[in-house]
């Protein structure tokens, strides 16, 4: 299992998108969602930052190309740098650093990302263009997870579920809010792995039992 194990891991922390729809209501969702994905690959320290970015950027197409734009938010780590990446379909209205001073109600967008990150600016193509930023990780963070954190969680995690079940939840979910909760699933699956290995349990086994278990009961209903 440990070669599964590891696949999974690599897995979790390759590039990713997600496209949406350019609204003021979407941004607390993607922050969300940066923050659980820096949180699963031990980038804490960038979280608030990345976050800002995102909702400057995102920001940015509301004002400059229009609400309900079809948008695509993209997340990367190439080597030392995490990569922010805001996609939509104009390529004639370009970002750009204004004078706005800190007090400005408006124009701070960009200037803010310049503040922010090591580095930023805008691809294009003849149908859409890519405005981007970089910031600077630790050179630890290429080496690989810090299992013991993910081990410390998991058991966090198990000790919550035994104490305080989570309660049933009627309202229907946003499709970016189901993103959201599968992507922390998702989370909770990949400690547990860590959780299993780390105390002599063949995680094979397990998901084995647990898929049959899933099944027995899903035929029942």
């Amino acid at each position: 299992m440990g070669d599964s194990t590891e696949s999974a891991v690599q897995r979790a922390r390759r590039a990713w998108k997600l496209p949406f729809s350019a609204e003021a209501e979407e941004v607390a969702g993607l922050r969300q969602l940066v923050r659980l994905h820096l949180e699963l690959w031990d980038l804490h320290e960038l979280s608030d930052v990345a976050q800002l970015c995102v909702s400057e950027l995102v920001a940015n197409v509301i004002k400059h190309v229009g609400p309900g734009t079809p948008t695509t938010l993209a997340i990367s780590l190439n080597g030392t740098r995490l990569r922010i990446e805001v996609h939509d379909p104009n390529s004639r209205s370009l970002p750009a650093l204004t004078d706005a001073g800190m007090d400005a109600e408006a124009g701070r967008g960009m200037a803010l990302i310049d503040a922010v990150t090591d580095r930023w600016g805008v691809d294009l193509t003849s149908e859409s263009k890519s405005t981007w930023c970089e910031l600077r990780t630790s050179p630890t963070v290429v080496r690989g997870y810090d299992a013991p954190s993910r081990v410390a969680r998991a058991t966090d995690v198990l000790q919550l579920y035994a104490s305080a079940p989570l309660p049933m939840q009627g309202a229907a979910f946003s499709r970016l809010g189901a993103t959201v909760a599968e992507e922390t699933a998702i989370d909770v699956i990949s400690d547990l792995l860590h959780w299993l290995r780390a105390h002599g349990r063949d995680p094979d086994d397990v998901l084995e039992r647990a898929q049959a278990h899933f099944e027995a009961e899903a035929e029942s209903r």
